[in-house]
């Protein structure tokens, strides 16, 4: 009987292989706000925060300037929308190396009840953008006196 030898990591990278191969052929495909198809090169990534008084939404964005980036809020659904364009590569005989992403990148977020869409406010600094979505305050309970 012969003795095989498998290594199992080889297995997980012929699945990494295969999934970026499917991502490279199939981009990330959404339906905008206005129900036309937006395709996404790439998503930036984003940490969500609630505190107190208002949730914040901290995206890295670098290389993309505030007034190309697109911030929406409608039917409680926040949207932030762009594209990074394509920079110099690095190039030489065989090989090439990109390891940051471009193209135009999408993101949606359901916004709980309470967010004031009213009082959002954006703004972006040194690649990180910044959205701070203020609660609404809560509606306070109130005694009702029954006459006779």
């Amino acid at each position: 009987m012969a003795i095989l030898r498998r290594e199992p990591r080889n297995i997980f990278d012929y699945m990494q292989q295969e999934f970026n191969k499917l991502n490279d052929n199939y981009p990330l495909t959404k339906a905008d706000d206005n129900g036309n198809v937006v395709t996404s090169d790439w998503a930036p990534a984003v940490d969500i925060k609630e505190e107190d008084t208002r949730y914040l939404i901290t995206a890295d964005i670098p290389g993309v300037k505030p007034d190309e980036i697109e911030v929406h809020m409608e039917d409680g659904i926040l949207s932030i929308k762009g594209e990074r364009e394509s920079q110099k590569r690095e190039e030489r005989e065989s090989y090439k190396r990109i390891e940051r992403n471009y193209g135009v990148f999408y993101r949606r977020f359901n916004m709980p009840d309470n967010a004031d869409p009213e009082k959002i406010a954006a703004k972006s600094e040194h690649g990180v953008l910044e959205i701070s979505i203020p609660k609404k305050e809560a509606a306070q309970a109130r005694k009702i006196s029954v006459t006779h």
